[in-house]
């Protein structure tokens, strides 16, 4: 990946069609920029046996030629996507299966295993988030898919924090500055763990609650964005447990550090404040429109913000506050205000106003985001919308391409491939549009609920239900189902394709698929 002074290189990579190399790592969820769910890997498995489960031990039994390569076990519940750099995968989960049996109860958990034999390498074991209550959701697990570059991974911690983290674990001895795993990995008021070489090592660590007074509801999440040595990463912060209101409305949501050290360098200039419906747990998408290099995000209160990204003249010295990003469009998503001057938001349980919960996706000067009601509380509304990003300004009303109200609610990424655009909604219909026109090609019905993202690739499209299914569609303009699988456990994540190989999560296993021969 380019270094930030190399913005003219960065910029003509992202102006152009953006395509990973076959055979290449996953090192982010998403496309490395533009967060599009579409992969260039090919030989890629239309089915495979995903064995039995071991009545006696959990365990997963595989028969001879089920076209997967290893299978490795989780925890109990897994909302964190797979990701894949550097001959390692990470994933994760909650402490359901517990690694390492002194570390008992619930947990947020990031495990790391070997790509090519799913050997348990390492994990890193965050206690909960007591603090603010609700902030960390029982048994939720660690939600974010890390963002890795070299030898460190990125993520944000289920306690609202994000941290650096050695690719190798403690396997080399503990990389500092931070030094304090031994006390960390254990709850408030306990004695120190002595971590061994299976334990994760935090290189460093930004605490966003005890920093910016962040007050996360159910989850501290996002993938964070990596341009150059800036990291871009959502906060999350949002509502109390009532539903009432936002604790700190002037803390940030999105902000930008320093990769090399954790300092903060931005915050965002949205002013989002009071208006956040539920919780933010969008992650920031990147794209050069108009010789504009832009950070889009979808945030709590409804709306899709674009801020113009830092440059190197626009770094705050070592001595300076951090700088604000400049807020240069914004579209408010909710279907009432096409036609309404002010839609007030309501932060009650039961509330039908929008948000965004997916990631925005940048396509060739446009950006599709889908807006929708809390799928989590039952409700059933949301729209896909495909928005000019080359326009400035508030363009809630002159910045609609196309839109598409026959989505439904939706926590789900669109991914775009071959002009054709693949997205779920949250109660059980996988829809193909054509990107150009929002023009329906088709809609099927599958299983509910959907809480991953639809993986085109290879000619197919991947997607995994709650009802312990993955199914297999041909990308296309005509509507067939290549295949049902029937796996052990539901599936809350985003298929991974990297290096000729199908990574998915369940939520006890995680599988490498090389298909059948």
């Amino acid at each position: 990946m380019p270094r930030f002074l190399a913005v003219l290189t960065l910029a003509a990579v992202l102006a152009g069609p953006w395509r990973l190399p076959a055979a290449a790592d996953q090192p982010q969820w998403g496309d490395r920029f533009t967060r599009n769910m579409a992969s260039a890997e090919t030989d890629l498995p239309a089915t495979f046996e995903p064995g039995r489960r071991d009545p006696g031990t959990g365990d997963i039994v595989l028969p001879e030629r089920s076209g997967v390569r290893w299978v490795a076990r989780l925890g109990s519940q897994t909302c964190g996507s797979p990701i894949v750099a550097g001959g390692r995968v990470f994933v994760g989960t909650n402490n359901g299966q517990p690694r390492d049996p002194r570390i008992q109860g619930d947990r947020n958990v990031l495990m790391c295993f070997d790509e090519q034999t799913g050997e348990f390498l390492w994990q890193l074991a965050v206690p909960k988030f007591e603090e603010v209550r609700w902030a960390d959701w029982r048994g939720i697990g660690f939600v974010s898919p890390p963002t890795v570059e070299g030898d460190r991974a990125y993520a944000v911690t289920g306690a609202c924090q994000v941290v650096a983290l050695d690719v190798h674990g403690m396997a080399n001895g503990n990389q500092g500055p931070f030094t304090d795993e031994a006390q960390y990995i254990v709850p408030p008021g306990r004695p120190p763990l002595e971590p061994t070489e299976q334990c994760g090592d935090i290189v460093w660590l930004y605490d966003m609650y005890r920093e910016l007074g962040v007050e996360p509801h159910n989850a501290s999440n996002g993938s964070i964005l990596l341009d150059g040595n800036l990291l871009y990463v959502p906060t999350s912060n949002g509502v109390e447990w009532t539903h009432s209101y936002v604790v700190n409305p002037d803390a940030p949501t999105l902000i930008v550090l320093d990769k090399r050290d954790g300092k903060l360098l931005a915050r965002d200039d949205f002013g989002v404040g009071p208006d956040v419906t539920h919780g933010q747990w969008s992650s920031p998408a990147m794209g050069v429109v108009d010789g504009r290099k832009l950070v889009f995000y979808g945030a709590g209160d409804g709306f899709l913000y674009a801020a113009r990204a830092l440059d190197e003249e626009r770094l705050p010295a070592d001595d300076e506050l951090p700088v604000l990003l400049e807020n240069v469009l914004k579209f408010n998503g909710e279907p009432r205000a096409q036609t309404e001057d002010h839609v007030p938001r309501d932060h009650r349980h039961d509330s039908l106003s929008y948000q965004v919960t997916a990631m925005p996706v940048v396509h060739e000067d446009r950006v599709y985001c889908v807006f929708t009601q809390e799928a989590f509380h039952n409700k059933k509304e949301g729209w896909l919308v495909c928005i000019d990003a080359t326009r400035t300004g508030d363009i809630t009303r002159t910045g609609i391409v196309w839109a598409y109200d026959g989505l439904g609610s939706s926590v789900s990424t669109p991914a775009i491939a071959d002009g054709l655009l693949y997205v779920a909604d949250f109660f059980g219909r996988m829809h193909c549009l054509d990107a150009e026109t929002g023009e329906v090609q088709w809609v099927h019905p599958i299983d509910r609920p959907v809480w991953g993202s639809p993986l085109a690739a290879d000619g197919k499209v991947y997607l995994g239900t709650g009802r312990e299914t993955l199914w297999v569609f041909r990308a296309g303009r005509e509507l067939e189902v290549l295949e049902r699988i029937r796996m052990h456990d539901a599936i809350h994540t985003t298929p991974t394709a990297a290096n000729g190989t199908l990574f998915i999560a369940t939520g006890r296993h995680l599988y490498a698929v090389d298909g059948v021969e």
